[in-house]
């Protein structure tokens, strides 16, 4: 039995053959990582401190000035303690600050700060190569992004759980005793 090292490369799995929630789940997150790695390595070797996740709250901010974490949060599809996160973590690299409301003395709106405005406007000819590539990408794939929507679409008209709990309900796949035993066996296969 030959051993890798760890320096070895790894195969990476192949998820055609085995379609479920968590193969679509473990693709889509492997290619996210593998996207914000990639553009990571863009702003080191530019020299500036910045992080993917930061891009889209440090746009719309940069296009539709001062707003709540909530309607960030639905401008951007994203759940709030995610905009909340993305917020303290540009707000400690001085990027942006919270601004009272004039509406609502006891709401905050977050804004880009001047050193946040200069940083977006440093990287707006990265982020336009990174659409340049983003197209070429998309070609290449015959409009990948195309059948993301479609996905994004058919999970906004019944979601992963809604449509696991059908078929777990309607006795389609296997009973809820066999799902027992087998999460034990697929647990002890998988640690």
């Amino acid at each position: 039995m030959e051993i890798q090292d760890s320096t070895s490369p790894v195969e990476p799995r192949d998820y055609t053959r085995e379609l479920g929630p968590s193969a679509l789940g473990a693709r889509l997150r492997r290619l996210s990582e593998r996207i914000d790695e990639d553009a990571g390595r863009i702003y080191a070797d530019l020299g500036i401190p910045f992080r993917q996740q930061w891009w889209g709250v440090m746009e719309h901010l940069y296009d539709h000035g001062p707003t709540s974490v909530g309607h960030l949060a639905a401008a951007l599809g994203i759940s709030q303690p995610s905009v909340s996160q993305t917020r303290r973590s540009l707000e400690a690299a001085g990027l942006l600050h919270l601004r009272a409301d004039a509406n609502d003395g006891r709401s905050r709106r977050l804004d880009l700060s001047r050193d946040g405005r200069e940083l977006y406007l440093r990287l707006s000819p990265v982020w336009a190569a990174m659409d340049a590539v983003a197209r070429d990408l998309n070609a290449e794939t015959d409009n990948v992004v195309a059948a993301l929507e479609r996905l994004d679409s058919a999970l906004a008209r019944s979601s992963l759980y809604e449509r696991i709990r059908n078929a777990l309900d309607a006795g389609k796949h296997a009973s809820r005793a066999d799902f027992s035993a087998g999460a034990g066996a697929r647990a002890r296969r998988n640690p």
